[in-house]
């Protein structure tokens, strides 16, 4: 019987796989195709995700394929800037840019080759999904291959099979619509030069146009300008009403479109497709022992390149939960804390793309002009923020709610020899203290002296700003809570030792 079967191994599926398998698990992952689906999808990611790729140990092997960019600018219906949220000379406290932008087939293989380093994961390729049963130890899986149909046990299941998820179909779980669905055109180029923009004024100083996520309000025809990877730029072009998909797919009309960007340039057209831009998000992410992870769980319209950011942020939670029920550490009812986590903070990333989204495709200029003197009002006088500010901390489940930064993301800064902290003292549970301790934190969790890390007194500038004087984060990256290291201690036992996480036998992997 296998630990945890991953159903899709797209980027999602591949670093929870990852994840899971650095961790020992025995793991099942599933994958329809027997190819990484050849054209670009998503194309963006931030300084989270890097250190979870660091995390799975992969970071090498997909950091030549990745693109750091300067953030995102958004210009009004007068083509003078109205939003700016740029990362040029604003410190990096998580140890990697803001933003990156990548080829997701690239990513794709790079994730699954990784696999090839665990005898303890098995992956079938050219696999279909076709149904489970649950009883009250394992999950029964049937599958379908050439070789014929066969069936496969596992204690837990991750449903990494995207927006038309299988396994969520065969649960009969529901989506809960955001009522946001907008029509775009995605096209994708290699372009063998710099993408032009026509008439823009107000560009902050230092701002390189060519290094931005530039958004275009602009009410005759909102679109979307993306950097790539190497010579790899997108486009997303809003569907205005009336307009039929097939029509704007036409080459002579994808021409028309991009000639003000690339009029005189040389370039290849990759594909242009049509789009249902969605915000959905899964009620019930949980069904027993099976779990929605990434598109299966929520779609997000794509105005801050959050979409596969969800996706990794929702396999990072599982992996640290599914290690500790299935070593006995803690009990099953530990991974009930999943969607309380999860879906609030999908929720309100969600509830901010649309907010832009609604903005964004504003076709009336009367409506455009009004927008664009009001966001300018709100922006003068303040310091620009980056889209790292949209992301909120946790606010329920495991986190010490309450106290200085609980459910923030931690700080990773480099050492002085240029490692990075999650290096230099190793995943899991960490409790960051000043100066020797007294307090033994146990089995799992890890004592780290402040005092000892040289790196340039970020952790101790952290510390004293909240006033405390320990910090104790997850294995996810996410603080746990600040305060008295005992207090903090006793306080995480008595979280994973409460009713609510208590009325189950743990779960043995050697089981």
């Amino acid at each position: 019987m296998f630990d945890v079967a991953i159903i899709g191994c797209g980027p999602v599926g591949a670093l929870a796989a990852n994840l899971l398998g650095q961790a020992g698990l025995r793991l099942l992952v599933v994958e329809r195709e027997a190819d990484p689906f050849p054209l670009p999808r998503a194309v963006h990611l931030d300084h989270e995700m890097m250190r979870l790729f660091q995390s799975a140990g992969v970071v090498e092997r997909v950091l030549g394929d990745m693109r750091d960019t300067d953030g995102h600018l958004h210009i009004g219906a007068d083509h003078g800037v109205i939003r700016y949220m740029g990362t040029v000379g604003k410190p990096r406290p998580f140890g990697w840019s803001n933003d990156y932008f990548f080829y997701q087939p690239e990513l794709e293989e790079h994730l699954r080759e990784a696999l090839g380093r665990f005898p303890n994961v098995e992956l079938r390729l050219g696999t279909a999904f076709y149904g489970l049963a649950q009883d009250g130890d394992k999950v029964t899986l049937t599958l379908g291959s050439e070789q014929g149909e066969t069936e496969a046990e596992a204690r837990f299941v991750i449903a990494c099979d995207g927006a038309r998820s299988a396994v969520r179909k065969a649960l009969g779980l529901c989506l809960d619509d955001l009522d946001f669905e907008e029509p775009w055109l995605v096209v994708d180029a290699e372009v063998e030069g710099e993408v032009r923009f026509p008439d823009l004024h107000d560009v902050p100083a230092g701002a390189d146009l060519q290094k931005l996520s530039v958004m275009m309000c602009d009410p005759r025809r909102p679109a979307t300008i993306v950097p790539g990877r190497g010579h790899h730029r997108r486009w997303e072009f809003m569907l205005l009403p009336g307009e039929d998909d097939a029509e704007m797919m036409r080459p002579e009309r994808v021409a028309e479109l991009l000639a003000p960007y690339l009029d005189g340039v040389a370039h290849r057209i990759v594909r242009a497709a049509t789009y249902r831009f969605h915000g959905l998000v899964a009620e019930q992410w949980q069904d027993g022992r099976v779990f929605l992870a990434g598109d299966a769980a929520h779609q997000t319209p794509p105005f801050f390149g959050q979409g596969m950011c969800h996706g990794f942020r929702d396999v990072a939670n599982l992996a640290w939960k599914l290690e500790e029920v299935l070593a006995g550490r803690s009990p099953p009812a530990l991974l009930e804390t999943y969607q309380p986590e999860r879906d609030p903070h999908v929720r309100a990333v969600i509830s901010a793309a649309v907010e832009a989204g609604r903005y964004i495709c504003m076709l009336d200029p009367a409506a455009a002009a009004r927008r664009d003197a009001e966001m300018r009002e709100r922006a003068r006088g303040r310091r620009h923020g980056t889209a790292h500010d949209l992301i909120p901390p946790l606010a329920t489940g495991i986190v010490a709610a309450g106290t200085p930064g609980a459910g923030e993301r931690f700080i990773q800064p480099r050492l002085g020899d240029g490692t990075l902290l999650d290096d230099a003292t190793g995943e899991g549970w960490r409790l960051f203290v000043r100066g020797d301790s007294a307090v033994r934190p146990g089995a799992g969790i890890r004592l780290v002296d402040v005092d000892k890390l040289d790196d340039g007194g970020a952790l101790d500038r952290w510390l004293g700003e909240r006033a405390v004087a320990a910090v104790l984060v997850r294995p996810d990256h996410y603080v746990f809570g600040s305060g008295e290291a005992a207090a903090l201690l006793g306080l995480l036992r008595h979280q994973l030792s409460a009713p609510a996480l208590h009325h189950r036998e743990p779960v043995h992997a050697d089981a």
